[in-house]
């Protein structure tokens, strides 16, 4: 009797800390599920004004889901917004891809080619990640002035070239410094000079890296409004400026503003559907060695 009373007890008192995991679980579980439900009210508000006819939105209407499926918004602000989706995307292109091939260079050179003063170009380079865009707005605006890039997408693509620096060079920095010596070595030895070891070894590894450079950039710039209102002219606007004068006048139509808002947010949807799934990987890529 005394063996099974000793069984018995520690089965018991194993029982209680398992509901107690259990409960734990559940609220958590039921919190999120909350956090969730608010984060998505604005989503659905959006969704339900799009495709609602203008005359169904107003107080007592706002929560209700449209009469039936209305897609004039949506053909409006394609229309109004065509001119200045191609402004956004001849900027963010070649902006985003310029700034991840030379932050992959950068990362190179400051990870595998040791140099004097590298240690302090480095600090200074990571510092400009935390220049807020307004201190630097009014000597951005002088300089674009005096090289006569004001007013048309050169130079807001320069500007998001030069910012985006900072950070696409801290991730393939920290990417290609987990890449074994060796291999440069052997490249090195096999008669590869600079750019042979960046073409024939750390390019080819370099995928991981570009899709986080890729979607952070494409990202950063295609939302970015604080330099595209300041350094473009009405001709030269990307989309996020377009966005906030559509629909207006005496009338505000909010059918067309919330289908041109996700309009707008359509592309960098569409990148992180596609390249999602490799963004957390290429951020841990490369973090483990062995």
């Amino acid at each position: 009797m005394t063996t099974l009373t000793q069984n018995q007890v520690p089965a018991k008192a194993k029982a209680s800390p398992s509901y107690t995991h259990y409960f734990q679980r559940m609220m958590i579980y039921g919190l999120l599920i909350i956090l969730l439900i608010i984060f998505l009210i604005p989503v659905y508000l959006v969704l339900a004004t799009s495709f609602k006819a203008p005359n169904e939105v107003n107080l007592l209407d706002t929560w209700r889901l449209p009469r039936e499926l209305n897609f004039d918004a949506f053909v409006g602000a394609f229309n109004s917004l065509k001119p200045y989706l191609i402004n956004s995307l001849i900027l963010t292109i070649p902006a985003t891809a310029i700034s991840a091939f030379l932050g992959s260079m950068n990362g190179y050179v400051l990870s595998k080619w040791r140099f004097r003063g590298a240690n302090i170009i480095f600090p200074l380079m990571l510092f400009g990640m935390f220049i807020p865009y307004q201190s630097i707005l009014i000597p951005l605006f002088q300089l674009m002035r005096t090289l006569n890039l004001f007013g048309g997408l050169a130079g807001l693509t320069l500007a998001h070239i030069v910012y985006g620096l900072p950070i696409t060079t801290l991730i393939f920095r920290n990417y290609y410094a987990e890449v074994p010596n060796e291999m440069i070595e052997a490249g090195q030895i096999d008669g590869a000079d600079f750019l042979g070891v960046y073409q024939y070894i750390l390019f080819p590894l370099s995928l991981p890296g570009f899709v986080v450079v890729v979607i952070w950039q494409f990202t950063q710039i295609w939302n970015e409004y604080l330099f595209a209102v300041t350094l473009t002219n009405r001709e030269s606007w990307p989309i996020t400026v377009a966005l906030s004068q559509l629909g207006q006048g005496q009338a505000v139509d909010y059918t067309i503003q919330m289908a041109g808002a996700l309009l707008t947010a359509l592309p960098t949807l569409l990148v992180y559907i596609f390249l999602g799934r490799y963004f957390i990987r290429g951020l841990l890529a490369g973090s483990v060695k062995g």
